[in-house]
């Protein structure tokens, strides 16, 4: 078959994730999907194995450095992993500056520590075998920070800077390294931002749009093309009228019943 045949896939259980895991699905592929709600898995796998694919699954946290790894390597010496899509994140607001206590080292630690745990967890198997694909979902965010967003603005950017200086450094080792850049999905993530969410598409064309890019070699996948390009005009004026347009797509992010539970366990 044309493509991979073994791919992990973080953040499985909803939204973009469960639209991939659906997209990606086909006979004699092999599908590893991690996300923190047993059921949503289920689901997940459930819609890979209806198009013929074999799936499997881990309910575990981003953050578990340990169980992470061990997982995603057993994985790898059964089923060489010749994609990673590196999808799992979390989205709250903040009030005035301040967000709760704890929250901003969670969104760090789960969005840009749980991608770089997963990457170094696979990567040197990948390298060795000199070939696959490395996929980070950024996010519109991260060129364009969103006043209501600050940690998930600064987690964003910095996969976009990971993701391109990890391109670089494996340069000529035959593995590939993309940049994904969504701007806005229709998920329940979406659903808590309260203000414009312009060009918002479909979880499915997103993931649609996705698997197109990665098949054609893409190195960066940023869509809807208007609205990214767009974003990064508006942060190459000067600051004060930059700040003046951002104002107007100001948004209150209502709380994640999930988030808030897992932060007090």
């Amino acid at each position: 078959m044309k493509g991979p045949r073994n791919i992990v896939l973080t953040g499985a259980s909803g939204g973009l994730g469960l639209a991939l895991a659906h997209e990606l699905a086909a006979p004699e592929r092999r599908l590893l999907l991690l996300g923190r709600d047993r059921e949503r898995l289920a689901r997940a796998a459930a819609l890979v194995r209806a198009r013929g694919g074999e799936a499997e699954t881990a309910c575990l946290c981003l953050t578990d450095a340990a169980a992470l790894a061990e997982r995603l390597q057993a994985f790898d010496s059964e089923a060489p992993v010749d994609l990673l899509i590196a999808n799992a994140g979390v989205k709250t607001g903040n009030d005035g500056g301040v967000e709760p206590s704890g929250q901003a080292d969670r969104i760090l630690d789960v969005n840009l520590g749980g991608t770089i745990r997963a990457v170094e967890a696979l990567l040197p198997a990948m390298r060795a075998r000199g070939h696959g694909t490395l996929a980070i979902v950024g996010s519109l965010a991260g060129i364009s920070p969103h006043a209501d967003l600050l940690s998930y603005s600064a987690t964003k950017a910095g996969l976009h800077a990971y993701a391109t200086a990890l391109r670089r450094t494996l340069r000529g080792s035959g593995l590939r390294v993309v940049t994904i850049i969504p701007g806005f999905i229709r998920t329940p993530m979406t659903n808590r931002q309260l203000g414009p969410t312009p060009m918002c598409v479909s979880p499915d064309r997103a993931a649609r749009i996705i698997a197109k890019g990665l098949a054609r070699g893409r190195s960066t996948i940023a869509f809807p093309k208007a609205l990214i390009f767009a974003a990064w005009l508006g942060e190459r004026l000067p600051a004060p009228i930059a700040d003046a347009i951002m104002a107007r797509f100001r948004a209150r992010i209502l709380p994640d019943a999930d988030e808030a539970r897992s932060a007090q366990e």
